[in-house]
């Protein structure tokens, strides 16, 4: 089999060699017989210690920046490379411990802990809009939230899940370090647990009886898969506008409002009513599900331009699309402020003005020090662009 390894070196310079693989080797090292070096010259280029071993059946994949993400045994280990945001076990291990240890990390990067972070935060702190009274916090409130949790969580599993199964190819560019990706599930392994976590959500969306909630999940459902399956008319993430408007959709409207209404309705037996909390929440997060959805594109530019996946990053360059993106969160945050200025609680205006407007400077001075040369760099501040998602649901509940 005939890889393309990259060797990167301590000058950052990278060097591409060619390396024949047979399927069995007798000795323990393996050597690359000759690599181009940049200045055109020729010269031995042995493989790092730790690579020397049996290679028969790797894979690899490159990351954007030139250097090895992860090398993968298909007969169980697999080794690790620095730029590897996501390290796996360097050695397989018959140890009971270890096994269960790496089943569970391989299902926790399966299930994108973002978003299921995400997902939990965004439920409670809506369901709490619809407390009106001290009261009103007791084991029913708490029992049709847990409800809403999970079959939320089930059917965030399936999404996630899919996506990663229609993108395996994609992936072993942009996102290595995922279980599919990587080899650690097979396809029939993650249509076994996608196929599991919808049935699941349904089920328990039945059992519950909540309109609100079965209508959250089937629109969510129908959205995610429209998303991400590859058959005529569908795979929308390959349109950067209506990608948009899906994510758009399901984390702007169907949270806010669904998981509202099943609180409000079936577990209080109020009658249909949104406040300005509510509106807010729908109002805010149409913004940040905007800004996500852009967002999430920009450090996976280089597998998405291979695939022909025309995101917005794709066709406007990934510094433009990071900036529009800070514009629309400053943008949100402003009127947050103005909302909250305007309300006549004043703890309320207090807190609100003054998180909103912290969570605004801490935004900007992160953005202005940020390298969109270095994808891992790129990557972290996605992952704080969802910290501060959380953030703001831990201010919603406080808007009057």
């Amino acid at each position: 089999m005939e890889s393309l390894l990259i060797v990167k070196t301590s000058s950052s310079l990278s060097f591409p060699l060619k390396s024949h693989l047979s399927s069995s080797y007798s000795h323990q090292t393996t050597q690359v017989s000759k690599c181009k070096a940049l200045n055109g010259g020729e010269k031995p280029w042995p493989l790092p210690m730790r690579l020397q071993r049996p290679l028969a059946t790797l894979e690899h994949v490159g990351s954007s920046d030139g250097s090895i993400i992860n090398l993968r045994h298909r007969e169980g280990f697999s080794v690790n490379a620095a730029a590897s945001d996501h390290p796996l076990e360097s050695e397989p291990s018959n140890s009971p411990s270890k096994s269960v240890q790496g089943v569970l990390d391989a299902f926790y990067r399966f299930s994108r802990p973002h978003t299921v972070i995400g997902t939990a935060l965004s439920i409670l702190s809506v369901s709490l809009l619809a407390v009106e009274k001290l009261s009103d916090i007791s084991p029913l409130f708490f029992t049709g939230t847990l409800e809403a949790i999970v079959a939320a969580l089930f059917m965030n599993i399936y999404i996630v899940g899919l996506n990663q199964l229609s993108d395996i190819e994609i992936d072993k560019v942009n996102k290595p370090y995922l279980p599919l990706a990587s080899g650690e599930y097979s396809v029939k392994t993650g249509i076994m647990i996608v196929s599991s976590f919808a049935v699941m959500s349904f089920w328990l969306a039945s059992a519950v009886g909540s309109w609100p909630l079965f209508w959250a999940l089937f629109i969510s459902f129908g959205l995610g898969t429209a998303y991400s399956i590859d058959l005529p008319l569908l795979r929308w993430k390959r349109f950067a506008l209506v990608a948009a408007m899906c994510i758009l959709a399901v984390r702007a409207v169907i949270v806010q409002i669904a998981f509202y209404l099943h609180i409000q309705t079936h577990v209080y037996g109020r009658p249909v009513a949104f406040s300005k909390p509510v509106m807010f929440a729908t109002a805010f997060m149409s913004f940040f599900s905007v800004v996500i959805a852009l967002f999430k594109d920009i450090p996976d530019i280089a597998g998405d331009k291979i695939f022909g996946i025309r995101s917005f990053t794709v066709r406007l360059g990934q510094e433009r699309v990071f900036w529009i993106c800070i514009s629309l969160l400053q943008m949100a945050y402003l009127v947050a402020i103005v909302v909250g200025a305007s309300s006549s609680c004043t703890w309320s205006k207090y807190l609100t003005v003054i998180g909103h407007a912290a969570l605004a400077l801490i935004l900007w001075t992160r953005a202005k020090t940020i390298d969109l040369s270095r994808k891992e760099a790129i990557t972290s501040f996605y992952m704080f662009i969802w910290k501060l998602f959380y953030a703001e649901y831990l201010l919603i509940p406080f808007v009057r």
